[in-house]
């Protein structure tokens, strides 16, 4: 057996130790002539706050497996603060969920609403890219149990549709 195939011995963490919180001010460059935010602007950061936290939980390199659900809520516009909030959800051997939330302030006034809520997911690889083992989720809170039980449920779906996908493609 080599080194890498042994199975490590890791311990738990919680998701507050991984969680991000991000800011992106929306500017011209970021929106269409209208002034509203390109969604894939929206979507960018939201991987890159996501993949924070699940580098952060792992301590390895990962990459984005799916994007599930991006609800777009309300526009944000020119002069807003965004702010991305990003918590693990679930984490499976080598693969994690993260809930985004997005939030736009008005700088000028102070309001904020919700605009967008995604869930990402994660793998960890090693130095050759071959998924890596992480560190399972410590589930220390009722909201932490919440997501953690939303999570297992999304994901039973997603592997559902991929199985019934799988079977009309046959």
């Amino acid at each position: 057996m080599v080194a890498s195939d042994t199975p490590r011995e890791l311990e738990s963490k919680c998701a507050k130790e991984s969680e991000v919180i991000m800011t992106h001010l929306v500017l011209p460059s970021d929106t269409n002539p209208a002034g509203n935010l390109h969604g894939g602007v929206i979507l960018k950061h939201m991987d890159i706050a996501g993949g924070v936290v699940c580098k952060r939980h792992s301590r390895s390199n990962v990459v984005t497996a799916g994007i599930d659900r991006v609800d777009f809520e309300e526009p944000a516009y020119v002069g807003e603060l965004l702010t991305f909030k990003a918590s693990l959800n679930y984490v499976g051997r080598s693969s994690m969920e993260v809930g985004i939330r997005v939030e736009a302030e008005n700088l000028q006034t102070g309001h904020s609403r919700h605009t967008n809520s995604a869930y990402l997911t994660y793998v960890a690889l090693d130095p050759e890219g071959k998924p890596l083992q992480v560190p399972p989720l410590r589930i220390e809170t009722g909201i932490a149990e919440r997501r953690h039980r939303e999570a297992i449920n999304r994901l039973k779906a997603r592997r559902q549709l991929k199985a019934q996908e799988r079977q009309e493609q046959d």
